[in-house]
């Protein structure tokens, strides 16, 4: 396909970049909110190799705020449902799907893919622990996001290192902050929030009295897009400001 979809693109960036950017590979973990708006703002800037890794089916109640989740999608791998929208956008793309959990034991596969950039939005604290791990040692660069749920202004979206979360209300942060010092993890990019969570209103229980974070369709997106803004610029060298 021509490359002419990219021409407003190329006027920001410029064509050197342009071309940059179709030589790189970026993964992105995690297809939900976050990740589905990391993943199609990847896409639309022209990367050339995108590995996708999700192990979940769209759900109806993905609807709300997930960008692969349309209703004619409903039971099928949000890998595939990512791949097919991508491929509409540009054809050309190099897609390679993993329908599969990431976990420590379980990782060789994304490294064997020699990502240029790794973008997660994954929920599993030990797996975003070992990653932060690995791709430190590796050197690769990786941009985390933290937690979007409960929340509803995404002008209060952040990005930074995780040191600089102390204080915004998300549990998460919390965890990482003190794992990743155990580990030796001094320095990790991350995006988060600042805004106070909301108490979800539950209409009904579920199993083990535990509920699944509330969400809207405003902070996940808006993370997904500020993730891959952050490491976009990252991956092509250009000077960002917090």
């Amino acid at each position: 396909m021509s490359r002419k979809w990219l021409e407003r693109t190329e006027k920001l960036f410029g064509e050197q970049t342009i071309d940059n950017l179709s030589q790189k590979t970026v993964a992105v973990l995690g297809l939900g909110g976050v990740g589905g708006a990391a993943a199609e703002a990847v896409c639309r800037m022209g990367v050339g190799k995108l590995v996708l890794i999700d192990n979940d089916t769209v759900d109806i109640t993905n609807l709300n705020r997930q960008l692969f989740a349309t209703a004619d999608m409903v039971g099928q791998s949000k890998c595939l449902a990512a791949k097919k929208r991508l491929l509409s956008i540009n054809p050309d793309l190099n897609i390679i799907c993993y329908e599969r959990f990431f976990l420590p034991e379980n990782s060789d596969f994304l490294f064997d893919e020699k990502p240029d950039l790794i973008l997660d939005a994954i929920d599993t604290v030990t797996a975003k622990l070992f990653l932060a791990q690995t791709c430190k040692e590796k050197k690769i660069p990786l941009i985390s996001c933290l937690g979007t749920g409960n929340r509803v202004d995404p002008s209060l979206l952040r990005w930074g290192d995780i040191s600089e979360t102390s204080g915004c209300g998300c549990p998460l942060a919390r965890v990482m902050r003190r794992e990743l010092k155990k580990r030796g993890v001094e320095k990790q990019t991350v995006i988060y929030s600042v805004e106070v969570p909301a108490k979800a209103i539950c209409a009904g229980g579920e199993e083990h009295g535990r509920h699944s974070p509330a969400s809207c369709a405003f902070v996940p997106p808006a993370a997904g897009y500020l993730m891959a803004s952050v490491g976009i610029r990252r991956l092509i060298s250009l000077p960002s400001q917090n």
